[in-house]
């Protein structure tokens, strides 16, 4: 324990302990304050020959970016499907040839934009209830069920994740669907769907140049066209155009690789 105070023997010096005032009477008669250490900023250690500059070490780290462009349409008989094949982490690419069209059933199928974290735990989720749906029901489950399951996970967690989602197929019910699942959980039931990055590249191309009741060929080609036209434009699209046709006989998948697009590699 240190005393609160010390005394000379002629009563000049009386010392008060701690962090408050140091007080000193006699000869000097004066009062002041006891300076206190000013406290350091944290700095990150950096090792000799480190190839990163000291701002840019010591720089808060910033919140990862994702990008994509998806898109989906309806056909006169059933759907397309289509996605750039490029996984982005802020400003590097972190896979050319992902897959952001997912199986959740037989004929069901969703696109995945925003953290790829977070749409591939949606989608796993719905694909194990639709599964069990399945069994109940002794039949394939329909492509608006599937959609809804999205929709109540998606609104249910709408503060947590960064989901934005297409769910597409085929059902005896009501043939070929696309349902759009934007950031926060609405479910909307559509002709054509497009989101990602690049999306807002592209849409004014589709008001253009969409029709009801297209042919399954004229479908194909528009979708391509679109994504490729994306992958032009947005930084974080890129790699292949990946294509799915989902019709009441079968799923075909067609690509087109980043050296043989319409508008030159990427």
């Amino acid at each position: 324990m240190y005393p609160q105070s010390a005394t000379s023997c002629n009563g000049s010096i009386a010392v008060v302990f701690g962090y408050e005032k140091l007080r000193i009477v006699g000869w000097a008669k004066m009062d002041f304050m006891a300076q206190r250490p000013e406290a350091q900023e944290f700095v990150r250690h950096v090792e000799d020959g480190c190839p990163y500059r000291a701002d840019d070490v010591m720089k808060p780290e910033q919140a990862v970016s994702t990008g994509t462009t998806i898109f989906v349409c309806e056909f006169d008989g059933g759907v397309v499907m289509g996605a750039d094949t490029r996984t982005s982490t802020g400003q590097y690419v972190a896979n050319r040839a992902s897959r952001k069209i997912s199986k959740v059933h037989d004929r069901i199928f969703v696109c995945r934009c925003g953290s790829a974290a977070d749409t591939q735990a949606l989608t796993t989720f719905v694909q194990h209830y639709l599964g069990q749906h399945a069994v109940e029901l002794g039949k394939l489950p329909t492509v608006n069920t599937a959609a809804n399951l999205f929709k109540i996970m998606a609104y249910n967690n709408k503060d947590n994740l960064l989901a934005g989602l297409i769910v597409a197929g085929y059902d005896e019910k009501k043939g070929g669907q696309v349902y759009s699942i934007p950031l926060g959980g609405a479910r909307v039931r559509v002709p054509w769907a497009c989101d990602g990055s690049g999306s807002g590249y592209i849409k004014g191309f589709i008001d253009a140049n969409f029709r009801p009741g297209m042919s399954k060929a004229e479908c194909l080609e528009f979708v391509q066209k679109a994504i490729a036209l994306a992958l032009t434009r947005d930084g974080s699209s890129g790699g292949m155009v990946r294509t799915l046709v989902i019709t009441k006989d079968k799923v075909e998948e067609i690509n087109i690789e980043g050296n043989k697009l319409p508008f030159g590699p990427m």
